[in-house]
């Protein structure tokens, strides 16, 4: 543990105890969800369809369950269910205009991090509560989890065929019990945190009255706008034989070129 430098703390400095959430454990993943069909709004895809392409994709709603796991003391299970909001673009034909079709995906993950134990509860007068009691009189105060992710990628994106119903089926057009709609594959990038509210002791200095000004002078725009840099790169766009190395000037580049010919 890195232990704080006495000579560097500011002579007004002084501890102060703070509220925080602790992470215990956290995880990063990159998960390809395969071949998971796209719940249309419209149903089923309309016979006409030959070709389908992804719009837009993005996660639109994560559930979690956090549960204790059996005699790993401390560890638990975190069960996440991810909701995709699809927007795809079908085509009867390649060259015509595209129509817009939505739909929805869903994917279960699971993953096991430590999360340390409580047996304490918590009230707050905001109406907050952490931890409670079962009906043998024991305190469950589980860890919170929480998911960061990125917009997922669409990596793959087809027509196929589902079951209509939950019983095995065959997956073939010309089955009665198939129904033809997208079917995705996703690439998503996620970490995964378990965490607890703790008191802490951390180094504080007197807050002290920002200097810089928070509005510009209103009655001279013009002055402002002066101010501003040129966008230059913005008119000529560099191609990538035009990119330099690091540390090399366009002069030298140049005569890079005219010692070649």
């Amino acid at each position: 543990m890195n232990e704080w430098n006495i000579s560097s703390v500011p002579e007004d400095c002084h501890s102060v105890p703070i509220k925080v959430n602790r992470v215990f454990d956290s995880c990063s993943d990159r998960d390809c969800i395969a071949d998971v069909p796209v719940i249309l709004d419209s149903g089923e895809l309309p016979c006409n369809v030959q070709l389908v392409k992804t719009k837009c994709v993005r996660v639109a709603d994560v559930c979690m369950n956090v549960e204790p796991v059996p005699f790993n003391r401390g560890f638990y299970n975190i069960d996440l269910t991810f909701t995709f909001r699809v927007e795809l673009l079908a085509y009867t034909c390649a060259c015509e205009q595209p129509m817009l079709l939505e739909g929805t995906i869903y994917a279960s993950k699971s993953s096991i991090l430590y999360g340390s134990e409580s047996n304490t509860q918590t009230f707050s007068s905001d109406g907050t509560q952490t931890g409670k009691t079962n009906a043998c009189c024991e305190v469950a105060n589980l860890p919170t989890a929480n998911v960061q992710i990125v917009p997922p990628l669409a990596l793959e994106t087809r027509i196929g065929t589902v079951c209509r119903q939950c019983d095995s089926c065959q997956k073939s057009e010309n089955s009665p019990s198939a129904m033809r709609t997208v079917v995705m594959t996703l690439g998503l990038f996620s970490v995964i945190e378990l965490t607890r509210p703790v008191t802490i002791m951390v180094p504080a200095s007197a807050y002290t009255i920002p200097t810089k000004e928070c509005n510009l002078n209103p009655e001279a725009p013009c002055a402002v706008f002066d101010k501003m840099r040129f966008p230059a790169e913005e008119f000529s766009p560099a191609t990538l034989n035009e990119e330099l190395p690091e540390n090399s000037s366009c002069c030298e580049s140049c005569c890079r070129e005219n010692a070649k010919n």
